[in-house]
């Protein structure tokens, strides 16, 4: 899992290196998902990356019968993950990355239930790793790591301190982190 993650800090580091016009311009998050999708396929040769991909071979990914996780269409049912690192025949899903904004309103709720759902390994189509990110102009603001459906705790404060470490996170003025 480790490794996984590094590659993430290194796709984010590279995102953050090349693609300071897309953040200084406020550009939105499907622009910025892209971009870090890119820098994220350059880091897991011999897997697919793909952004907002619902399928599994012919399959689309939904949510379970009264699951709690909220989706993304009007009928409640479909999960459109932001950037997956998977092979697209085969029930092999490794890695669901979700992109924010800093400046992003909307309840981050959202994607941490997004995550837990596509983590979840009572789900056929099931990822082993889910990271969200947050990001602002300079770093990432806030990070997470889930596994098996839930916050991987003492992942996401090692996730968080290779972030700080690479220079790529964030602290606010007063020195608390965000």
């Amino acid at each position: 899992m480790q490794t996984a993650l590094n590659k993430v800090i290194t796709a984010l580091q590279d995102f953050y290196a090349q693609e300071s016009f897309l953040l200084e311009r406020d550009l939105g998050e499907r622009t910025l998902t892209h971009r870090l999708a890119v820098y994220v396929e350059r880091q897991f040769a011999g897997w697919q990356v793909d952004c907002n991909y619902d399928r599994l071979g012919e399959r689309t990914l939904k949510l379970p019968r009264g699951s709690t996780v909220s989706s993304d269409d009007h009928l409640g049912k479909s999960i459109y993950p932001d950037i997956v690192v998977h092979q697209r025949d085969i029930p092999n899903n490794l890695l669901a990355i979700e992109l924010r904004k800093d400046s992003n309103h909307q309840p981050i709720e959202h994607d941490q239930h997004k995550l837990q759902g596509l983590t979840d390994p009572h789900v056929w189509f099931a990822y082993e790793i889910g990271v969200l990110v947050t990001l602002a102009r300079n770093g990432v603001s806030f990070s997470e790591v889930y596994v098996g459906g839930g916050i991987e705790r003492v992942t996401s404060l090692w996730f968080a301190e290779r972030l700080r470490a690479s220079g790529l996170k964030e602290t606010r003025d007063d020195g608390a982190q965000h």
